[in-house]
């Protein structure tokens, strides 16, 4: 985590989890440390790390309860969640964009990153809604 950065640390959070799912270092069914121990471990307020939680749990990616406490448990997307991604990928590539980077450096990086989530062998759902991954990464158009 970085405390200097822009982005809020419970951002960091949510996104260093997210990618831990996506790259395979994090199971469906694995456990996610305690709140008030990832805090303590990062110096920071449990309610940081409380609201990471709330926010993948939100997003369908952890299950959260006072027994077991958060466990990844990947769910179907939302219906919404095609334009949410595309909302986000649009930011993303305007400013690729706007940095002078050629549609063949875009997508030459997008490739990069989603070869490395194939490479370590994370699960994925796949939905009838579309846009989500298969099992050897391939995108289904739905």
């Amino acid at each position: 985590m970085d405390v200097g950065s822009e982005t809020p640390l419970y951002q960091q959070i949510r996104d260093q989890v997210v990618v831990g799912i996506a790259e395979g270092r994090l199971r469906d069914g694995e456990a996610l440390p305690p709140t008030r121990q990832l805090a303590a471990d990062f110096g920071i307020n449990f309610h940081t790390v409380h609201k990471a939680y709330d926010l993948l749990r939100q997003d369908g990616l952890v299950r959260v309860s006072r027994k077991t406490g958060a466990v990844v448990s990947v769910q179907p997307p939302s219906p919404g969640f095609p334009e949410l991604w595309r909302e986000q990928a649009r930011v993303w590539l305007a400013e690729a964009w706007l940095r002078g980077w050629t549609r063949e450096q875009v997508l030459q990086r997008c490739v990069e990153i989603l070869d490395q989530f194939v490479e370590r062998g994370s699960q994925v759902v796949s939905d009838s809604a579309g846009g989500a991954s298969g099992a050897h990464g391939e995108v289904s158009e739905g």
